[in-house]
């Protein structure tokens, strides 16, 4: 699968992340690309990944903001894979600073798009969030925003081969800012904040993401949202994964949380289709041919049929998520 990036100059926006330190990884040891660029704003975070890759000499590192509609089209100069990742994505921040999120994840998926058909990129991948689906929070009603920009792209692009696609999962487990580094670090004698007792979320490992992202690529029409099959856990169930005597106190909802996420609605259950390891929400937008092109190997799903971390038939269990701990912690609390 990884052979699709061969010889290609593929651009990662915010790169620096936690999701794209691993998919650098990942496309520099399975592929054999022409050259990987990484686009972000924080030149402190490029410096120390600069460190950390500093012996690959296909890894570029450009500092820009997805914002700066000139600089992301420099950019971009030779580039024939885009994978868009940089997102103000921290659901507190998102809601204080509103204004600011807004121009990342909206604008920014706009320039993203804008500046892809002129430098007449092969493919674009944009990475989104179970939050976008239903959303009950700023950073959500962005990323669905978004979502719908990308999923649109490919009917705007007009008479361009431009082709888009989104790929949506829920909490990267390990990833910098999510709860299990944060309980980590919960000395022995703390008691363990937990916002909500019967919250329950959807947990996707870095390789999973990573999966999803290289699949979108192989198997692309132009404007799927492909949506991961993962599981569920309860958050009284990270706690006791992490230590099985722990105390828990309740510190209430955080503003623009919700006790269950889902990531695809029963709304969206007339485009959906179900395949091996994914579902497929097809576009609004597209052509009748491209559209029975998204469903060859696919089923549709049931009316009404809803995907919510609630409801999900696979969950993990604390003895599989405990394990999971022991073998990956070294790797992700200093992501």
């Amino acid at each position: 699968m990884y052979n699709v990036f061969d010889n290609e100059v593929i651009l990662i926006t915010g790169g620096t992340g936690s999701l794209g330190q691993a998919l650098v990884q990942k496309l520099l040891s399975s592929s054999k690309p022409s050259k990987i660029i990484v686009y972000s704003r924080d030149e402190m975070k490029q410096w120390v990944m600069a460190q950390k890759f500093q012996n690959e000499k296909k890894l570029r590192f450009f500092i820009g903001d997805v914002r700066d509609k000139e600089r992301l089209a420099r950019a971009l100069d030779g580039v024939t894979m885009v994978i868009h990742a940089a997102a103000t994505k921290i659901v507190p921040t998102a809601e204080y600073n509103p204004f600011e999120c807004i121009k990342t994840n909206i604008f920014g998926a706009m320039n993203v798009i804008d500046v892809s058909l002129d430098k007449k990129i092969k493919k674009v991948v944009a990475l989104s969030t179970d939050k976008a689906c239903s959303p009950a929070n700023l950073y959500g009603a962005t990323k669905l925003c978004s979502d719908k920009l990308f999923s649109s792209a490919s009917a705007y692009a007009g008479e361009q081969q431009t082709k888009f696609a989104v790929v949506r999962y829920g909490n990267v487990m390990g990833s910098r800012g999510s709860v299990i580094p944060f309980f980590l670090k919960v000395l022995e004698n703390e008691e363990y904040p937990v916002t909500h007792p019967e919250m329950t979320r959807f947990m996707i490992t870095l390789n999973q993401g990573i999966d999803l992202v290289v699949n979108a690529f192989n198997t692309m029409v132009g404007g799927e949202i492909y949506v991961k099959k993962i599981p569920s856990i309860n958050i009284l169930d990270i706690v006791k994964a992490i230590n099985p005597e722990g105390s828990v106190k309740t510190v209430g909802i955080r503003p623009g949380e919700k006790i269950h996420e889902s990531m695809i609605t029963a709304e969206d259950a007339h485009l959906t289709y179900e395949f091996e390891t994914y579902f497929k929400i097809l576009p609004l937008t597209s052509e009748a041919e491209k559209l029975n092109l998204m469903k060859v190997g696919g089923t549709p799903v049931a009316p009404g049929f809803a995907y919510s971390s609630d409801n999900n038939t696979d969950w993990m269990s604390v003895e599989t998520l405990r394990d999971w701990i022991a073998d990956n912690k070294n790797g992700f609390i200093n992501i």
